[in-house]
């Protein structure tokens, strides 16, 4: 079975763990995200991770409010190491290698992210998840992920969200939005069509890096768009 993508980086927001609850993990869907990469890691696929924080963060969000940003992203960043630890023990117990690399320096919990050690699991065909982000304040779990992509040179971030692609509109508030096949950086950041945020898409464009945005809620579709099938939208150059 030909795979399109050799190396990759999943993009997962905390949303993803938490199937049907209002916060917090989701065992259920952290199960069936652990099969699904186990799948294309079976097919030869490299694969990091970037985890968000935002299941864990949400409740705690109202205790947040008015709080000094720099410390309300430090805490984000904390609840993207604890969705990386459960993540990476649902791997552990479904047999799949694995290693959890944080941006903050907290090595008695999990190891420090350094490029090289994060390029070398991959290629010993472990799945390698990156927490805290990029470990500063006021950059985005998005911007992590196009900075890693790049870092351990994945040919493709692909951005496993609620929603099965880029559409001309919010799909849950206008029912005529229509669901992109490709789009191109510069008509993404354009019209504005919250795919990433806006330094995560630039530094993609920048570094030559394509997003692959698809819905993690469909059964098999991370599958489908590591086989080149016609699964989500593709931004390019």
């Amino acid at each position: 079975m030909t795979v399109a993508y050799r190396r990759i980086l999943l993009k997962l927001s905390g949303e993803a763990l938490m199937g049907d609850d209002d916060y917090g993990i989701s065992r259920d869907m952290l199960a069936r995200i652990v099969a699904e990469i186990a799948e294309i890691r079976a097919l030869g696929v490299e694969v990091g991770v970037v985890i968000g924080g935002g299941n864990i963060f949400r409740g705690v969000a109202g205790g947040a409010a008015g709080m000094d940003r720099a410390t309300a992203d430090y805490m984000g960043m904390l609840a993207t190491v604890m969705n990386a630890l459960a993540l990476g023990d649902a791997m552990r117990q479904a047999g799949v290698a694995a290693r959890v690399q944080s941006a903050l320096s907290i090595e008695p919990v999990v190891e420090f992210y350094i490029r090289g050690k994060s390029i070398r699991y991959l290629e010993e065909g472990k799945v390698v998840i990156f927490a805290a982000g990029t470990g500063n304040p006021f950059f985005t779990t998005d911007t992590a992920a196009a900075l890693r992509g790049r870092e351990i040179e994945a040919e493709v971030v692909l951005k496993a969200t609620k929603v099965d692609g880029v559409y001309s509109a919010d799909p849950m508030k206008d029912k005529s939005a229509t669901r992109y096949d490709r789009i191109s950086f510069d008509e993404a950041i354009s019209r504005d069509l919250k795919v990433m945020d806006a330094t995560a898409l630039a530094l993609c464009r920048d570094q030559q890096l394509p997003i692959k945005v698809f819905s993690i809620f469909k059964p098999g579709a991370l599958k489908r768009v590591v086989l080149g099938e016609d699964e989500g939208t593709l931004v390019h150059i």
